[in-house]
């Protein structure tokens, strides 16, 4: 079976084949460059090579099934590691191959060891850029307990920007919770390292418990921590559509 790919709307040509293959949203540029070393991408019928750059007339085809997406929204509990465990700790694929035999995915940005909550987990390579690129402004929304009894002015503040070594947040959309004086949520469109740690330790606040219950229209909802449900149907459509790689 051969798949054709289409020819993107990109004025950039010449360009990198697996530039071409990721722009077409046939695979991300890394499987995109294992489908070539594979022998599976030919260019007007000749086996591409690596680095191989092509012209817009140029006819791209892929040889057999690339492998199923599969996408899954998971809570990763407190004292977890998102990626490269230290001697010790305990990762998601570790967690996830030992209790689920789940092995063909991996977390999709980072949620800190002391942090709670969603991750993505999917081995589409397309999403990864697209969903972690500041720039595209897409919401991830948290639950935060602090240490004291938060303030109007706190509240402001961390809605307006916080400068936090240098850098100034962009703007928030921040609730204090009605029952409880020291919860509140916050819809963060970017993500500095630590920031909501950093930014209530900027303020003199410390976070007792921190937990993302939202990326984009994918919600944490129901799910306990180390659970995992397969993100589908409508809620996949908007989630890629979004994104721009459906």
């Amino acid at each position: 079976m051969t798949n054709n790919v289409d020819a993107t709307n990109n004025s950039e040509f010449p360009m990198r084949l697996n530039k071409f293959l990721a722009h077409s949203k046939v695979a991300s540029r890394r499987e995109a460059d294992e489908l070539i070393a594979k022998g599976k991408v030919l260019v007007n019928d000749v086996k591409a090579t690596m680095g191989q750059k092509v012209e817009e007339t140029d006819e791209v085809r892929v040889l057999g099934k690339t492998k199923p997406k599969s996408y899954y929204a998971y809570y990763k509990g407190r004292g977890v590691i998102t990626h490269s465990p230290a001697e010790g700790e305990v990762d998601i694929a570790t967690r996830l191959a030992k209790d689920y035999g789940l092995t063909h995915v991996a977390p999709v940005g980072r949620l800190d060891k002391d942090s709670e909550g969603l991750i993505i987990l999917s081995n589409d390579g397309r999403i990864t850029g697209p969903l972690l690129d500041p720039e595209h402004d897409h919401e991830k929304e948290y639950e935060v307990l602090v240490d004291k009894t938060i303030n109007n002015m706190f509240i402001r503040a961390m809605g307006t920007g916080v400068d936090i070594e240098g850098y100034r947040t962009k703007q928030a959309v921040v609730e204090k919770n009605p029952k409880n004086d020291r919860r509140f949520s916050i819809i963060l469109t970017e993500g500095k390292k630590h920031q909501i740690r950093r930014m209530c330790a900027a303020l003199g606040y410390q976070i007792q418990s921190l937990k993302r219950v939202r990326i984009m229209n994918v919600e944490l909802g129901s799910l306990k921590p180390n659970q995992y449900r397969k993100v589908v149907g409508q809620e996949l459509h908007s989630l890629l559509k979004k994104l721009e790689v459906d």
